[in-house]
């Protein structure tokens, strides 16, 4: 797995709260939220330098996309994403990740955004996300 890091994620309580926040009292660049049709896929994206993303998406349904139960404190709080150039390798790298002790939460996977990813758990209970994003270029 190369050591790069794409996307930070962070569970919030309220999603339009929080795009004021860090849009109008931050200044950070974004399109706003998006998603808002599907059940459970609203999110605001921040551009970041060096094509650094950072996401705030609901606990809850930060929770339900990685398939683990909301609790005090919880690895939902947060993932690290990793992304990659092709669905293959996310294969690979989510088989690396196992292979290191990692505990798999979501096998790779298509999402029903068009991309394709897979959630572990590190040995501290840290989640990654391993995913291909059609739109991104990597």
């Amino acid at each position: 797995m190369k050591p790069r890091i794409t996307v930070l994620t962070i569970g919030v309580d309220d999603l339009e709260r929080s795009l004021v926040f860090y849009r109008d009292g931050l200044g950070f660049s974004t399109e706003g939220i998006i998603g808002k049709e599907f059940e459970h896929g609203a999110v605001a994206f921040f551009e970041l330098e060096a094509g650094l993303r950072l996401a705030i998406f609901e606990r809850k349904n930060l929770a339900l996309d990685a398939n683990i139960s909301q609790s005090h404190p919880n690895p939902a709080e947060f993932t690290l994403g990793h992304n990659v150039s092709s669905k293959e390798e996310v294969d690979q790298v989510m088989e690396e990740a196992k292979k290191a002790g990692a505990t798999i939460t979501v096998p790779a996977q298509d999402t029903f955004w068009g991309g394709y990813s897979g959630y572990f758990q590190d040995p501290d209970g840290h989640l990654w996300e391993v995913v291909w994003n059609p739109q991104w270029e990597i």
